[in-house]
C-alpha cells in the first residue's frame, strides 16, 4: 500500500474507543478509511460518504480488526541469558538470595557491558520482530543494564536504532536506578550521586531519554534514592515511572504518584492506600503477569482496589532475561486473565489504549478519527479469542502507519 488513500472493512472492528458504546468499542460489519498514515473515517460500511466511496477497498471479510498492540514495559535490550538462574529458582532459590549472591540483574550487567553495540542490536531484534510478529507496533523499551555511562548510553542508543531499521516504534527510558552494580556495593548513595543522576543528565543531552524510571525495592533503591533521581527528571522536564511494591510495600507508589508519575508498575504489594494515591495522580498501574509467574509468587495485585478507584490498568510483558523471560503479549494477556483474574476485555485495553496513556501518548491505542492507522488483522471472530489461546497466534496482518506488514 501507498500512502494514497485507501478503505479497510471487516465484519467486525474493535475500535476500543470509549465514545461507542458497546462491549470493546465495537463497530460491525465496519469500515475505516485511512490516509497518511493516519484515521480519517471510521463507522458502517454501508454509511461511508460520498466523497470517499471511490477509493480502494481492502476487505477482510470475517476477520477480526483491533488496534496494533503495544507492549508498555519492557526490558528487550540485553545481553546474555539467565538460564541457569532459572534452574537454580527451581532449585529453590529465592529471586532476592540469586540478587544477594551476585546472581540476578549483575550478572545481566555483566553481560551487556561486555557485548559490543553491533552484536546487542543482533539479539535485541530477534526479540522485537517475535513482537512485530504478534502484530505490536510499539514498544517501551528501557535501559539498566549497564549500570555505568558507557553501557547505559549503549542500551540507549541501540534502543533507538531500532525503530530505524524495523517497522515499529520504540520509546526509551532511563532505568540507571534499577540495581546498585558491584563496584558500588553497599554505597547506593554515592552510586546514585556519581553515576546514574550523571548519566541521566549524558543520555538526556543525547536525545536518547523519553521518560525515567526506577526499582523501588529492598534489594534495589529505597523511595528517598529514586526521590533524587525523579528531582533530576524532573528538572530536565522528563515523565517519570517506576518499579514499584513488587517484592514488598515501602511506598513507591505514591512517591510516584506525588510526582505525577505515568505509572506504577508490578505493584502486587500495593495497599489501598497507594491505589487512591495512583488515582489522585492519574497514575496508570502497568500489570505484569510474566514476572509472578515466572518467581512464583503468590501475593496477587491489588485489581479488584483499582477498579474500585478507576485507576487505569495497563498490561505488558515485561521482557526481561530473569524474572519475565516473555516476549508475547497475547501470552501475558492470557495469563491477566488466568493469574489475576481480569476480564479479556481489560487485557485488551490493556495492550491498547491503557498502554498508550502508561507511555503518556494520545495519537495511538484505539481506532479513532485522528490517530495513527496502526492495527492489527486477526484470524478470529471474537476479541475474547486474543486472551482465551495459549501458544497460539492469530496475526493475519499487521498495518503501521498505514502501510501493511
Amino acid at each position: 500500500m501507498t500512502d494514497s488513500p485507501y478503505i479497510i472493512q471487516s465484519q467486525s472492528i474493535v475500535t476500543m474507543s470509549s465514545s461507542i458504546a458497546k462491549p470493546y468499542g465495537l463497530v460491525e460489519g465496519g469500515a475505516i478509511i485511512i490516509a497518511g498514515g493516519n484515521i480519517k473515517w471510521i463507522g458502517k460500511s454501508n454509511r461511508i460518504p460520498p466523497a470517499y466511496r471511490d477509493l480502494p477497498i481492502k476487505d477482510f471479510g470475517k476477520k477480526l480488526i483491533t488496534p496494533a498492540l503495544i507492549d508498555c514495559h519492557t526490558h528487550v535490550v540485553y545481553g546474555g541469558n539467565r538460564a541457569r538462574e532459572f534452574e537454580m529458582r527451581l532449585q529453590g532459590a529465592s529471586y532476592q538470595q540469586l540478587a544477594e549472591a551476585g546472581g540476578g540483574i549483575n550478572s545481566t550487567v555483566e553481560a551487556t557491558r561486555k557485548i559490543n553495540e553491533e552484536n546487542l542490536l543482533e539479539d535485541s531484534l530477534v526479540r522485537v520482530d517475535s513482537m512485530i510478529a504478534e502484530g505490536c507496533s510499539l514498544i517501551e523499551i528501557k535501559s539498566g543494564y549497564g549500570l555505568d555511562e558507557i553501557t547505559e548510553l549503549k542500551m540507549l542508543s541501540v534502543a533507538r536504532q531500532i525503530e530505524q531499521v524495523r517497522p515499529i516504534r520504540v520509546k526509551t527510558t532511563f532505568l540507571g536506578a534499577h540495581a546498585v552494580p558491584p563496584e558500588f556495593n553497599g554505597l547506593p548513595d554515592q552510586y546514585i550521586d556519581n553515576v546514574c543522576i550523571p548519566t541521566l543528565y549524558k543520555a538526556h543531552a543525547d536525545g536518547l531519554v523519553d521518560s525515567v524510571d526506577g526499582f523501588c525495592e529492598g534489594i534495589a533503591f529505597q523511595p528517598h534514592q529514586i526521590a533524587r533521581v525523579f528531582d533530576a527528571a524532573k528538572e530536565l522536564g522528563i515523565p517519570t515511572k517506576l518499579h514499584a511494591e513488587q517484592l514488598s510495600n515501602l511506598g513507591g507508589t505514591k512517591l510516584a504518584a506525588s510526582y505525577g508519575a505515568l505509572s506504577a508498575d508490578h505493584i502486587e504489594y500495593l495497599d489501598e492506600e497507594g491505589v487512591i494515591a495512583m488515582a489522585g495522580a492519574n497514575t496508570s498501574a502497568v500489570i505484569l503477569p510474566g514476572a509472578y509467574y515466572t518467581l512464583r509468587e503468590t501475593q496477587l495485585p491489588p485489581i479488584d482496589d483499582l477498579r474500585k478507584h478507576g485507576v487505569t490498568m495497563a498490561v505488558a510483558t515485561d521482557c526481561n532475561p530473569g524474572s519475565s523471560p516473555i516476549s508475547s503479549l497475547l501470552l501475558s494477556m492470557n495469563m491477566a486473565c488466568t493469574l489475576f483474574r481480569m476480564t479479556p476485555e481489560e487485557a485488551l485495553a490493556g495492550t491498547t489504549k491503557n498502554a498508550a496513556k502508561a507511555l503518556g501518548l494520545n495519537d495511538t491505542g484505539s481506532i479513532e478519527v485522528g490517530k495513527r492507522a496502526d492495527l492489527a488483522i486477526w484470524n478470529i471472530q471474537h476479541p475474547a479469542e486474543l486472551s482465551y489461546r495459549v501458544g497460539f497466534n492469530s496475526l493475519c496482518k499487521r498495518v503501521f502507519g498505514g502501510k501493511f506488514g
